[in-house]
């Protein structure tokens, strides 16, 4: 009786590859539309901001009202740093939505970008990323390494790539040309003449008549 048809070679990966199942990502990155960035501004920062602003508010009534130089002082200081909360918190709320869109349009232009086209969940998992990236950007100490943990699962860095079983492809390709150029008959040769070394010796003009 005829055994089972043999694999494609496509198919077939020797077991002593550490390789084999490696899926291959371009080096010119992703082609193709920037996806729409799909989380709503930072709830937290808007919310803490409304809070400064109705307290500006708050303290601007109580200093009209106040009798006295001491308590119209003490007012005022926290009038100014409600205002300087507000204005931070502005700054870093309009400087951050910039940021994000920003970084999310270069993510999805690198190699990686390919594997996360095969889901959508992949979108809001590389914007959390942006968030908390941009958060620790912002000098945000918590948000440093929760922008590290995503970067693990997204494949941002090689170690995590490889942990992915994918590879960059011109790094695979630079390294096999490599093995290829030191194993040619005469490779040691040619490296030497580069360097110049024997250039002083006769005999390396000298050749075999027959």
């Amino acid at each position: 009786m005829p055994g089972p048809a043999p694999k494609h070679p496509s198919t077939r990966a020797r077991r002593n590859n550490p390789k084999a199942g490696f899926e291959s990502l371009p080096a010119t990155g992703r082609s193709g539309s920037v996806p729409s960035w799909p989380l709503l501004p930072d709830p937290v920062m808007l919310a803490e901001k409304e809070v400064s602003e109705s307290r500006i508010c708050d303290l601007q009534v109580e200093i009209e009202s106040a009798e006295d130089g001491r308590t119209k002082g003490r007012l005022r200081r926290q009038l100014a740093q409600a205002e300087m909360s507000v204005a931070v918190l502005g700054l870093k709320i309009e400087q951050g939505r910039d940021s994000e869109v920003a970084l999310w349009g270069l993510l999805w232009a690198d190699p990686q970008a390919v594997m996360w086209d095969s889901s959508v969940a992949f979108q809001r998992s590389v914007a959390l990323f942006v968030r908390w990236q941009i958060r620790a950007e912002q000098g945000d100490l918590k948000a440093a390494p929760e922008a590290r943990m995503m970067s693990d699962r997204l494949g941002l860095n090689p170690l995590a790539l490889q942990k992915l079983r994918a590879e960059i492809e011109h790094a695979a390709e630079a390294e096999d040309r490599g093995k290829r150029r030191r194993a040619a008959p005469g490779a040691g040769v040619v490296a030497a003449k580069r360097r110049g070394d024997g250039d002083d010796d006769p005999r390396s003009v000298l050749s075999v008549v027959t």
